[in-house]
């Protein structure tokens, strides 16, 4: 009997994409719609810029520059320390990222590994499934890597939170 309702359980965070290998995922049409807004700019010409990839992937629709996201979201998003599926993992500003960044979370490796969907981490391209690593000593997503290149880690970048798309029920 439990072992069932450990099993329903279990079943259920899976398909609410909150835990760690979940088969859940972002909205294929909303990430067909963010690619080719951003692959229209780029034939353009124009920049392609993580704020509004990361607006139109996860539908959290805040303005501004990145590093605003997470003030910003206080009150009017679901915000948390724990990453989801479609979330916005929100980059604090640092000296060389003075605008902060944001990417979606696109898929939970476990909990300490997982992969972003995101725009001009490599200038003006856009990064499907990059793997970020957590590296904070309190397993908290206060402290990230991210993937440069295949099993190649960069620099540690310091996280604020994630936001989770919708409203918040403070609204």
């Amino acid at each position: 009997m439990l072992g069932g309702l450990l099993l329903l359980v279990t079943l259920a965070l899976s398909a609410c994409g909150e835990m760690p290998g979940s088969t859940s995922q972002i909205d294929p049409h909303r990430r067909a719609f963010a690619v080719s807004e951003a692959q229209s700019l780029q034939a353009r010409g124009a920049r392609v810029w993580c704020v509004p990839f990361a607006r139109n992937l996860s539908g959290v629709q805040i303005r501004g520059n990145a590093k605003t996201w997470w003030q910003k979201a206080q009150g009017d998003f679901d915000v948390s320390k724990t990453p989801t599926i479609g979330a916005v993992m929100a980059f604090r500003a640092t000296s060389s990222m003075p605008l902060g960044h944001v990417a979606v979370v696109s898929e939970l490796i476990d909990d300490r590994m997982l992969r972003v969907d995101h725009a001009n981490w490599h200038r003006n391209k856009i990064s499907l499934g990059m793997t970020v690593i957590d590296v904070s000593e309190q397993n908290d997503w206060s402290q990230v890597r991210l993937e440069s290149n295949p099993g190649a880690f960069g620099r540690v970048y310091p996280i604020t939170g994630f936001i989770r798309p919708g409203a918040s029920s403070r609204s």
